[in-house]
């Protein structure tokens, strides 16, 4: 079986290229094994189509990895992969019965699985079909509640509108990751599993001791996460009180070590920093806003220690206009800025990237 072998920082991003071209083989599971990835493709002849292929990942992942590598490496059906054991294998196996080969298609692959929920996107042309495409994904995922997006993220709260289309009318769940378990209302916060890669490297980032600031906290999935295996204080600020109300549920619902603090506070970021706030200085700050991110990178370089680490993000083609802006913010407060990592977390729209940009700002000396 040939594989696609990369870092393992670099799994989804390689995913989503590879899905485009339809080779990967979902009859075996990736194998993660020192630090690296590989990925079952099928493919028989290794010819120029997948040299192009590997080069179209080298030219999107060498920018925000400069060691990223990536080779062909055959592995052992038998011995060195597991098989994924499910029938049907995928929603599509479902419904061959239901839509005609077209449709199937047209047919989104991607769903998230949010604890008991699975959010689904319907072309708005299946959306005649959008029962029959509820049940199937029911039973494939085997959960208890399917929805489908009805609009985009909205508004500072940072929710969407969704219509059940099979199972329970729940929106309420618990969804486990990296050994902690977050409280949430789908219809009333905003939540993304596809973060999850991006919190543990965030958490494996963090060191104990640190004071750490998230502007943008939402129902705490990043500091229960840097809480769960790091000895810090964060300071976890949402202007939506029910992801506030859900946070502080989460801190009860992990029980943190003893000398490990998230203080939640309801608010606009900028309000709670001359309040709150007043004469604080954080070690690390988390920006997961990406839409509206750039409005409040002045405010996190005057929170940020000398010598500590931004976590910005944003949506964007790539890094030179993240980079650019935080240079800016940096410049105006007198401040210099190392950038120590950039990375690809996952794509947001055809040549749009969630990008994030990892910044060291130090005063001048």
């Amino acid at each position: 079986m040939l594989t696609i072998k990369i870092p393992v920082q670099n799994i989804e991003a390689t995913r989503q290229i590879l899905l485009k071209y339809k080779i990967i083989d979902f009859d075996y599971k990736i194998k993660i094994e020192n630090g690296f990835g590989h990925i079952p493709i099928k493919y028989e002849n290794k010819d120029d189509t997948l040299s192009n292929i590997i080069e179209e990942i080298k030219k999107e992942l060498i920018q925000e990895n400069n060691k990223f590598t990536i080779e062909t490496v055959y592995l052992d059906e038998e011995n060195d992969l597991e098989i994924v054991k499910r029938y049907p294998r995928s929603i599509s196996e479902v419904l061959k019965d239901k839509l005609n080969e077209e449709e199937i298609e047209n047919l989104k692959k991607s769903f998230d699985i949010i604890g008991d929920i699975v959010i689904v996107e319907i072309p708005e042309n299946l959306e005649g079909h959008k029962k029959e495409i509820g049940e199937a994904t029911l039973q494939f995922t085997r959960r208890k509640t399917v929805y489908m997006k009805k609009s985009a993220v909205e508004g500072l709260i940072r929710t969407r509108q969704l219509e059940l289309i099979a199972g329970e009318d729940n929106p309420i769940t618990i969804h486990k990751e990296h050994g902690t378990r977050l409280k949430l209302d789908l219809r009333n916060v905003y939540f993304s599993p596809r973060l999850a890669t991006e919190r543990k490297r965030v958490q494996e980032a963090a060191n104990d001791g640190e004071e750490i600031l998230d502007m943008f906290a939402g129902i705490g999935p990043f500091p229960i996460v840097i809480a769960h295996e790091k000895n810090v204080n964060i300071t976890a600020v949402d202007i939506n009180e029910t992801a506030i109300k859900y946070l502080k549920e989460n801190i009860e619902l992990n029980k943190l070590k003893n000398g490990v603090y998230i203080t939640a506070i309801c608010g606009d970021i900028n309000e709670v920093a001359v309040n709150e706030l007043k004469g604080k200085k954080f070690d690390r700050l988390l920006m997961n806003l990406p839409g509206l991110a750039p409005e409040f990178l002045d405010l996190a370089v005057s929170l940020c220690k000398d010598g500590g680490v931004i976590h910005y993000y944003e949506f964007s083609d790539g890094f030179s206009q993240g980079i650019e802006r935080a240079q800016i913010a940096c410049e105006k407060q007198s401040k210099e800025v190392e950038i120590l990592n950039t990375r690809k977390v996952k794509s947001s729209s055809p040549g749009m990237w969630h990008v994030a940009i990892d910044c060291k700002v130090s005063d001048k000396k």
